[in-house]
């Protein structure tokens, strides 16, 4: 039943008839079928968080255990009722937990545990400070719902710099050459080692 509407809309009369009464039956009857078509989909469109009704809309919350925060803007709220479950999956690892910030549109951030010099049960999410001051009831709504037990978090800011880099051969070679020679006199024996190197570039 996906298709319906475009089969609907690609309904044409004969070039005879596509004028005066049988053009408005034609409209009539698109309206009508649209008519039905939407209160037939009605109840599917109430189980889906992005286009219910607010009072459903707190019920599929309450069913998926969200809670809605302070100052919470209405289309974030349907995004964290929608992703819900597979938020909730994703919560164990740190892949998923990245991945849980980029659905509800923190963005990119990095996660690090077990940092040598600091205590292990201490996880630093790192962010930039846009996101920070940008969703600060969301970061910690995230760590409070979705992050693990007997775990302490702290927010790292970073952030990003252009660099330019200029990359290039230099190749060298390193030659040492040595000798040696032995002077003899009557009273003392001599040596005398020589040695040179050369760097060719």
């Amino acid at each position: 039943m996906p298709d319906f509407k475009e089969r609907l809309a690609g309904m044409r009369l004969p070039s005879w008839m596509n004028r005066g009464e049988p053009a408005k039956l034609l409209r009539v009857c698109r309206n009508f079928w649209l008519w039905v078509y939407g209160w037939l989909t009605w109840p599917l469109k109430q189980l889906d968080a992005v286009t219910c009704a607010v009072p459903l809309l707190q019920v599929l919350a309450y069913q998926r255990d969200i809670t809605r925060f302070n100052g919470e803007p209405l289309e974030l709220f349907r995004k964290r009722v929608q992703y819900a479950f597979i938020n909730a999956r994703d919560a164990g690892s740190v892949a998923g937990f990245i991945a849980i910030f980029e659905r509800l549109g923190v963005g990119y951030v990095e996660i690090l545990e077990r940092q040598p010099g600091i205590d292990w049960d201490v996880i630093s999410v790192r962010v930039t400070d846009g996101q920070v001051a940008s969703n600060p009831d969301l970061l910690m709504q995230i760590i409070r719902q979705y992050g693990r037990t007997c775990r302490r978090y702290r927010f790292e800011v970073i952030n990003n710099s252009v660099l330019q880099l200029r990359a290039g051969w230099v190749g060298c070679e390193y030659v040492c050459y040595s000798a040696a020679s032995a002077v003899a006199s009557t009273n003392n024996q001599y040596s005398a080692t020589v040695a040179s190197a050369s760097l060719k570039g």
